[in-house]
């Protein structure tokens, strides 16, 4: 199997690969000993809905082979369409774009950086506009300062990112193409990936591989299941962030660069926090326009106009990756209320009522 395709398990040229292997879901999830491939599909699963990627986790030793990795993609869609939490498809459909974001811009920007084994392992711009039927629509300008694309893509590309940028009011339309730069044109292919990873999900899973998925649905289902808390806070307090989202704040706002579990987790908490972008972006520490374009991006995709889409990771989860100052066991944080609730947005409305009621 192709590791290009393990890394891009939604071309097309990739699901032709798993069909010519002739290898069955059902072979693969109905084995005595659970598969690598079902090994990672959890992974993948577990990761897209709690730290929106669907990278291995980089704390675990494992490396996967190419063969499980690929697989473990189809493997993914069928526990993500079998998994009762709140948004899972889509979160895991961002998650999987979000993922192939970061490696389709480093390999345009480091199509050979002397790293990987092979140049077949990287694609190139031009490839991946062929894969979503796009060679014909996009164009680099004459002066080389962007790209052309043709409108009706560009709108199909463009209405479920947010926005005024993206209306057509604020574009240079000619010729019926709209002009982008080439940061634009590669978050339009970021949409692409996550459109196709969506459509067909949930799917339909015949008894036969549901029956074999059995325990690995209740893992993830104790995983995600749902917070007793609210999502109506209204108040953005930085002096009452639980220690384990202040110390985020804080090792942010010195220059770290935070991993991705401990990134998605304070982005999470903020927007459940009511942080606008600018607010945000001030408390993430970003001096950037390319990484607050990139946060801008994820908290996007993270709240939505009702609350936190996608909930902050509790308690138990922040301690398991070691991002919970309380449970640190070479110098830890002593601090009372932590010891009587659950989860981050519990601590922050107790502390956020306490702080009221000593203002009355």
């Amino acid at each position: 199997m192709d590791p290009l395709h393990a890394r891009y398990p939604f071309l097309a040229a990739a699901r032709e690969s798993v069909r010519e292997a002739d290898i069955g879901l059902v072979a693969v999830v109905a084995g005595d000993e659970r598969h690598p491939a079902v090994e990672r599909g959890v992974e993948r699963v577990r990761r897209a809905l709690v730290d929106g990627t669907v990278r291995s986790d980089p704390d675990d030793e494992r490396r996967w082979a190419t063969r499980a990795e690929l697989l473990s993609y189809p493997v993914a869609r069928v526990l993500v369409s079998l998994v009762d939490a709140p948004g899972a498809v889509e979160k895991y459909a961002s998650a999987e774009a979000d993922t192939a974001y970061e490696r389709f811009t480093d390999d345009f920007e480091n199509p050979d950086d002397g790293l990987k084994s092979t140049a077949d392992t990287a694609v190139s711009l031009r490839a991946l506009l062929a894969e979503f039927d796009l060679s014909g629509a996009v164009r680099e300008t004459v002066s080389g300062d962007g790209y052309r694309i043709a409108v009706g893509r560009y709108l199909a590309l463009s209405s479920n990112l947010d926005g005024e940028r993206w209306t057509l009011a604020t574009r240079q339309l000619a010729d019926g193409t709209v002009k982008v730069s080439e940061t634009e044109l590669r978050e339009l292919l970021r949409e692409a990936v996550r459109q196709r990873v969506a459509a067909g999900l949930p799917t339909d899973v015949p008894d036969e591989i549901r029956a074999g998925l059995t325990d690995e649905v209740a893992e993830l289902q104790e995983t995600f299941s749902e917070i007793d808390v609210s999502q109506d806070i209204d108040v953005l307090a930085p002096d009452c962030f639980p220690p384990c989202v202040a110390s985020l704040v804080e090792r942010a706002q010195d220059g770290e660069n935070l991993d991705d579990h401990a990134e998605f987790a304070l982005v999470a908490f903020l927007t459940s926090a009511n942080a606008d972008t600018d607010e945000l972006l001030a408390l993430c520490g970003v001096d950037s326009d390319t990484r607050a374009t990139a946060l801008r991006y994820r908290a996007n995709r993270v709240g939505d106009e009702s609350g936190a889409q996608y909930a902050p990771p509790s308690c138990e989860t922040m301690a398991a990756y070691d991002e919970c100052p309380v449970a640190d066991e070479e110098d830890p944080t002593t601090d009372g209320r932590c010891e009587t609730v659950s989860h981050p947005l519990s601590y922050y409305e107790d502390a956020l009522d306490a702080a009221e009621s000593a203002g009355d």
